[in-house]
């Protein structure tokens, strides 16, 4: 039986993004009294929503690829997941319309898939099976068996190296893809992913081609209402088992005393005391900004400045007074280069006239998104972190401009004389509101020697009793990394029972 909620041992979540928020359940489930922390004024984080003008925008994640996860959050609390959210299967997952104007749809089904391949390039029909067939083994070894594994010590990654070498992890996603097929858009269609998590698929290590396998494995889904209803879901959660969450609370500093987090100092001076804290802000910013520099051995300031950092986002969120009934629920729409507009991107940082483009249309599997007979768009377009030399303040509105051109171009002829309403964040946006260090979108960049063992460590290698969550922590962004990275937390944070 648990002990009286002001008697039982307290944890303090810094930040209610999903890592966040689904640290607080596993935690309540521990016996913890739970406090999640929220600079912003309502929960999510990057998964936070917009609601603007009748019209409902989801301001980050955009779908869900292993539903499973968040099942076992409300199993673990009595509940299914059901009861709160009604998920929808996608199909097809995305469009891909290539720069010449031809499309690939996207899908769980292996025959509409080797069909579309096969209208592309018949002679790479065999070889995508081939790649298939591996991506599935990728994702047992990298998902399935490591995705939960803490990665605490060196031995921890020693262990794994012959299969990561088996499964030629030293290669980059587009590298081992182009090892199976020749066509090069049928080498963009298999390796495009790692986008979806902040990683250039020409650098990021090949295990992250396990998400081809992932998502034919659990399909792609979308909420009815909205990403908002699972952030909604989870909240309740949390407040059913007696944990409190707390709006317009931003931390200033995690209290460290003799090497081990006792709770943490408020930008309003309040001190809010504990015996762990999670933190789910960005993995950098905490060490960065978060800790004294005196208290760090390993995330030192200048380890964390010299990290390799993802790509930065530019969203602009819009809403339409017409339909536009033949654009899908997703949509990638590329540019005329696709290595050298990445380089300029991830390697240059420097803002090319050109771009590439994910165009999101949630009315067209939810219509109640928008009022009737209007569309909801979100349109994301990758750009460089804010190590480039890109000033937003001065460029945000043009190059808005510029994507609202391009779609214009390509795919929504004369929309901007239906737009009713509008806004955009830019990686000045992430960085002011998200406390995203260098304004990157996913933290740090996923290649192989900042993953796993190389990445900060689930359980601080530097604070006693501190604990991280989130994209910037191992296993890595996206959904299924960041609630992976919260179901770590079984496995290092001592039940409460301990603290009696």
């Amino acid at each position: 039986m648990l002990a009286p909620h002001r008697d039982r041992p307290h944890a303090v979540v810094i930040g209610s993004g999903f890592g966040g928020l689904a640290a607080g359940v596993r935690l309540g489930a521990r016996g913890y009294r739970t406090t999640i922390l929220e600079k912003l004024e309502g929960p999510g984080g990057r998964a936070r929503v917009f609601h603007q003008d009748g019209f409902t925008f989801d301001a980050g994640p955009t779908i869900v690829t292993a539903p499973f996860l968040f099942e076992e959050l409300w199993q673990l609390c009595g509940r299914k997941l059901s009861d709160d959210v009604d998920l929808r299967s996608l199909s097809p997952f995305y469009r891909i319309r290539f720069d010449s104007g031809e499309t690939f749809d996207c899908s769980g089904d292996a025959d509409a898939m080797r069909a579309e391949v096969a209208r592309l390039s018949p002679a790479d029909v065999e070889g995508y099976e081939r790649f298939m067939q591996l991506a599935e083994k990728i994702y047992a070894v990298g998902f399935e068996r490591l995705g939960d594994v803490p990665f605490s010590s060196m031995q921890d990654m020693i262990r794994v190296i012959p299969e990561l070498i088996r499964l030629q992890s030293y290669r980059s996603v587009h590298g081992l893809v182009s090892k199976y097929v020749r066509d090069p858009r049928i080498r963009l269609v298999l390796s495009f992913h790692s986008l979806f998590i902040g990683g250039n698929p020409f650098s990021v290590t090949s295990i992250y081609g396990l998400i081809s396998f992932l998502e034919r494995r659990w399909g792609v889904h979308f909420p009815i209402g909205g990403m908002g209803k699972l952030v909604d879901g989870l909240v309740s959660l949390v407040q059913g088992q007696g944990g409190e969450i707390r709006y317009g609370c931003e931390v200033e500093q995690i209290i460290v005393q003799n090497g081990a987090a006792k709770g943490v100092r408020l930008a309003s001076g309040e001190i809010i005391k504990s015996d762990i804290v999670v933190s789910n802000a960005d993995s950098a910013w905490t060490y960065r900004h978060l800790i004294p520099e005196n208290a760090l051995r390993r995330w030192t300031p200048r380890k964390i400045e010299q990290a390799r950092y993802s790509m930065g986002l530019f969203v602009w969120y819009f809403g339409t007074s017409r339909r536009y009934p033949n654009i899908p629920h997703h949509t990638i729409l590329l540019g005329p280069r696709y290595k050298d507009l990445l380089r300029d991107i991830f390697k240059k940082k420097h803002l090319a006239e050109d771009m590439s483009l994910y165009l999101h249309r949630p009315t067209a599997t939810d219509p109640s998104l928008a009022p009737e007979g209007c569309d909801a768009f979100y349109v994301l377009s990758p750009v460089p972190n804010l190590d480039g030399a890109t000033d937003w303040r001065q460029m945000a509105e043009p190059y808005r401009q510029a994507v609202a051109r391009r779609l214009s171009e390509i795919a929504l002829p004369g929309f901007e004389d239906h737009i009713v309403t509008s806004r955009m964040i830019s990686p000045l946006d992430f960085e002011t509101n998200l406390l995203s260090f260098k304004g990157a979108g996913f933290g740090l960049e996923p290649v192989l020697t900042q993953s796993a063992w190389f990445r900060p460590h689930n359980k601080s290698e530097d604070i006693e009793n501190l604990f991280l969550v989130g994209a910037g922590t191992h296993p890595g962004a996206g959904v299924p990394g960041v609630l992976s990275s919260a179901r770590i937390l079984e496995k290092l944070v001592p039940h409460a029972a301990t603290f009696a």
